[in-house]
């Protein structure tokens, strides 16, 4: 993805005029390190990690406008699902894109994920390039919203 595509993905994802802001939440350090370089790649610049879904929580809450949440299913304390499930019962958290990582393509795992409201899902071990499908994937679906809507607002009524 070269650097004009990555510009292109990451305003899709972020909101017009909004900060480009993800968080990841994973318990290894490692892997939160690498998809942190992942999403620099993709023109984030603005990147918070969380090391479970309750502390995840606790900062999305706080207000700091996230644009992406790209969280581990496998967590102490709260896991990714259930993160995932009270991000989409809370109003004001409940539009942000949210990728989950599992370990296996357990087909159990993807479907309650996508029953909870994820918008992609990983496979871990990923590519660099898997998880930058990804997250195009969820930009170009947020493009498709925008675009209906203001195609909305200039119908004939």
């Amino acid at each position: 993805m070269n650097a004009m595509a990555a510009e292109s993905t990451i305003t899709d994802v972020a909101e017009p005029h909004g900060e480009r802001k993800a968080l990841v939440v994973d318990d290894f350090s490692n892997m939160r390190g690498i998809i942190k370089s992942l999403l620099r790649q993709v023109g984030f610049e603005n990147i918070d990690e969380a090391e479970d879904g309750v502390h995840a929580l606790n900062m999305l809450k706080s207000g700091q406008g996230y644009c992406l949440i790209i969280s581990d299913w496998s967590m102490p304390n709260m896991g990714g699902i259930e993160l995932l499930e009270k991000v989409r019962q809370d109003p004001e958290l409940k539009a942000i894109p949210f990728i989950i990582m599992t370990e296996a393509a357990d087909k159990k795992k993807i479907m309650e994920a996508i029953r909870a409201g994820a918008d992609n899902f990983v496979i871990k071990p990923f590519t660099i390039e898997a998880m930058k499908w990804s997250i195009k994937k969820i930009a170009e679906k947020k493009k498709l919203y925008r675009q209906a809507g203001r195609n909305l607002l200039f119908q004939d009524t």
